[in-house]
């Protein structure tokens, strides 16, 4: 949630003829990639959690790619940015590290358990 706030905060700063170009669509990426790890979470199977995490990422990755558009445009200085590019490239990593960790978990086996016998 820190990525999103950051991100507006930041936004906030843009031009106001940005409202809505950057602003928008930058705020979109940013509430998407929280919003996909919270339902993905809920989902039963491990791999639905594994693909939502996967859609927080790509949207990780459109917000880092417009990060670098508004620097290159000269819409915002680098050093308005960079606050908000370091929180991204840390939750890039936790979300690959997650992403690994639950694909790398084995499926539950169920073939140990003795089925219930009524008495």
């Amino acid at each position: 949630m820190t990525l999103l706030e950051q991100t507006y905060s930041m936004t906030n700063e843009l031009p106001d003829n940005e409202r809505y170009g950057f602003t928008s669509q930058m705020r979109r990426a940013a509430l998407s990639i929280p919003s996909n790890i919270a339902e993905g979470y809920g989902r039963d199977y491990k791999n639905d959690f594994a693909r939502f995490l996967s859609t927080s990422r790509g949207s990780l990755m459109e917000l880092e790619t417009q990060l670098i558009a508004i620097v290159r445009l000269k819409l915002l200085t680098r050093e308005q940015v960079l606050p908000t590019w370091q929180t991204s490239q840390q939750v890039g990593r936790m979300l690959t590290a997650l992403i690994r960790s639950i694909r790398a978990t084995p499926k539950h086996d169920h073939s140990d358990q003795q089925p219930e016998t009524s008495n």
